[in-house]
C-alpha cells in the first residue's frame, strides 16, 4: 500500500509531463496540413520537386528516430537525468530551423535545397526532443495505471496541440486571400488576356507577399509556444532513475537489444496494425487542405473544417480513455478506428455540401482521437510483456518507442511523396483557381478510398495482437511479484 502511494503521480506532474507532448504535435500538425499547399501555392515549388522535399524530409525524419534511440541508449546518467539533456539542448536549434521552413528565400536557384535542408534539420532536432520525451513514459512511474493515466493526460494535451497548430496556422493564414491564377483555357477565350494578366500581376504580387508574411507570423507564434512547453516540461518533471532497472551489470548492446525487440511478437503485431492506421490518417492529413480547396470548392473554409476535426478529437480523448479502461484497449481499437470508415465514404459520395463536410469532420475527429491515444497507451504494455520474457535485459525503452515512430514516419514519407507525385501526374496547376477533373478525382482517392482500404487492413492485423485485458492483468501481477 505504501509502495503504491509512493508511486502515485500528482496531477501537476502529469500536466507538466503532458505539456511536453505539445511542441511535436503543434509543429507536426502545421507541417502536415499546410506544408504541401504552402510549397505548391505560396513558395511556388514545382509539384515534382515538392514531392521530393516532402518524401525526403519524412524519410530522413524516420531514419533519425532509431539513430537518436541508439545514442540515447548510450547516454550516461546526468544530474538532470538521461533523457532531459536531449530535450533541453535540441530546443533552441529546432525553433530556428522551424521558422526558416516558412520563409521564402529571395533566390532563383537553390530554393528546393533551402526547403530540403531546413525541413530535414527541423525533423532531426524535433526527433531529439520527441524520442526521449516518448521514452520518458517508462521513467515517471512503475505503476501501469499511473502511466496509463499520464498517457491520457499527454494525449489530451497532444491533440489540443494539434488543435492549436491547426488553429494558429489556419486562422492566421486563412485571413489572407492567397491569389490564384485562372485556368489558361479561360484566357484563350479572350484577346485581352495579356492585358488582364498585367492588370492582375501587381495585385497578385502584393497578395502573395501578404500570404508569405502570414505564414511567418504563424511560425513565430508556434515557436513561442514550443519554447514555453519545453520549459514547463523541463522544470516540472523529474526523471526517476529507479523507475526502470536502468543500471545493468553489463553495458547494453544496442544491436543485441534491437534484435531482441524486433523478435518480440506482440511488438511487431502492434506496429504492423498501427502502421496502416497511421498511413491512412497521414494521407488524409496531407491532402485534406487541397481536397477542401479544389474538390469540394471550400477555398476560404478549409482551415475551419480542419479545426472542427481537431476540436472533436480533443473533446473525445477522455471518452476513449474511459472506454479502454472499461472495455479494454483491443476493443477500443476496433470501435474507434473503424468508426472513420462510413464518414470517409460519405464525404466523397455526397455532393459538395458544407454542412455534411462539417458533420464528417466532427465524426472523423472522434476516430482520430482513438488513433492518437491507443498506440501510446498500448506500447507500455508491450514493454512490460518484454520485461517478463527478458528479465535480465534492461534499458531498451528508447528502442521500442523510437522504432514505432520510425515505421510510422517512414510510411508517412512514402505516402506523402507518392500522393504529391500522383497530383503532378494528374496535371496539378500551381496556384490554379481550379484544377483539372483528374486532380479532383486523385484527391478523392487520396482522402477516401485509399485510407478506407488501409484501415480495413489494419483491423485485420489487430486480430493477431495477443495482449488482451486478461493477459495485461496477468503481466501486471507477474511484474509486481518480480519486483
Amino acid at each position: 500500500r505504501f509502495q503504491e502511494s509512493r508511486e502515485r503521480l500528482s496531477v501537476c506532474s502529469k500536466l507538466c509531463y503532458a505539456v511536453g507532448g505539445a511542441p511535436y504535435q503543434i509543429t507536426g500538425c502545421a507541417l502536415g496540413f499546410f506544408l504541401q499547399i504552402y510549397l505548391l501555392d505560396v513558395a511556388q515549388v514545382d509539384a515534382f520537386y515538392a514531392s521530393i522535399i516532402l518524401f525526403a524530409g519524412r524519410v530522413w525524419d524516420a531514419i533519425t528516430d532509431p539513430m537518436v534511440g541508439f545514442f540515447i541508449s548510450k547516454t550516461p546518467w546526468t544530474r538532470f537525468g538521461r533523457l532531459m539533456p536531449w530535450i533541453m539542448l535540441s530546443t533552441p536549434f529546432a525553433i530556428i530551423s522551424y521558422f526558416l521552413i516558412w520563409f521564402v528565400p529571395d533566390i532563383s536557384t537553390g530554393q528546393v535545397m533551402w526547403y530540403l535542408v531546413f525541413y530535414c534539420a527541423f525533423q532531426t532536432l524535433v526527433t531529439c526532443f520527441h524520442v526521449p520525451y516518448s521514452a520518458l513514459t517508462m521513467f515517471i512511474s512503475r505503476e501501469q495505471s499511473e502511466r496509463d493515466s499520464a498517457t491520457a493526460y499527454r494525449m489530451t494535451v497532444e491533440v489540443l496541440g494539434t488543435v492549436l497548430g491547426t488553429a494558429i496556422q489556419g486562422q492566421i493564414v486563412g485571413r489572407v486571400d492567397t491569389p490564384c491564377i485562372e485556368s489558361p483555357f479561360f484566357f484563350s477565350l479572350t484577346n485581352s488576356s495579356v492585358a488582364m494578366e498585367e492588370l492582375n500581376m501587381t495585385h497578385d504580387t502584393e497578395s502573395l507577399t501578404d500570404t508569405r508574411n502570414a505564414y511567418m507570423i504563424a511560425a513565430g507564434v508556434i515557436v513561442g509556444l514550443y519554447i514555453l512547453c519545453a520549459l514547463i516540461l523541463v522544470l516540472g518533471v523529474k526523471e526517476k532513475r529507479d523507475s526502470s532497472e536502468l543500471q545493468s551489470d553489463e553495458p547494453v548492446s544496442f544491436l543485441q537489444g534491437l534484435k531482441l525487440v524486433m523478435n518480440h511478437g506482440p511488438y511487431i503485431k502492434l506496429i504492423a496494425g498501427f502502421l496502416f492506421t497511421s498511413l491512412a490518417f497521414m494521407l488524409l492529413e496531407g491532402n485534406f487542405a487541397l481536397f477542401c480547396t479544389y474538390t469540394l470548392g471550400f477555398r476560404n473554409e478549409f482551415q475551419n473544417i480542419l479545426l472542427a476535426i481537431m476540436l472533436s478529437a480533443t473533446l473525445t480523448i477522455p471518452f476513449w480513455q474511459w472506454f479502454l479502461t472499461r472495455l479494454g484497449k483491443k476493443t477500443a481499437v476496433y470501435v474507434g478506428i473503424a468508426s472513420a470508415i462510413p464518414f470517409l465514404i460519405v464525404v466523397v459520395v455526397v455532393d459538395s455540401n458544407l454542412f455534411v463536410t462539417y458533420v464528417v469532420a466532427v465524426a472523423a475527429g472522434i476516430s482520430v482521437a482513438a488513433a492518437f491515444l491507443l498506440p501510446w497507451s498500448m506500447l507500455p504494455d508491450v514493454v512490460d510483456d518484454f520485461k517478463l520474457q527478458h528479465p535480465s535485459s534492461h534499458g531498451h525503452e528508447a528502442i521500442f518507442f523510437s522504432f514505432y515512430v520510425f515505421f510510422t514516419k517512414f510510411t508517412a514519407g512514402v505516402s506523402l511523396g507518392i500522393s504529391t507525385l500522383s497530383l503532378d501526374f494528374a496535371g496539378y496547376q500551381t496556384r490554379g483557381c481550379s484544377q483539372p477533373d483528374q486532380v479532383k478525382f486523385t484527391l478523392k482517392m487520396l482522402v477516401s478510398a485509399v485510407p478506407v482500404g488501409l484501415i480495413l487492413l489494419s483491423l485485420l492485423l489487430f486480430k493477431l495482437y495477443p495482449i488482451d485485458e486478461e493477459k495485461r492483468k496477468k503481466n501486471k501481477k507477474a511484474l509486481q511479484d518480480l519486483r
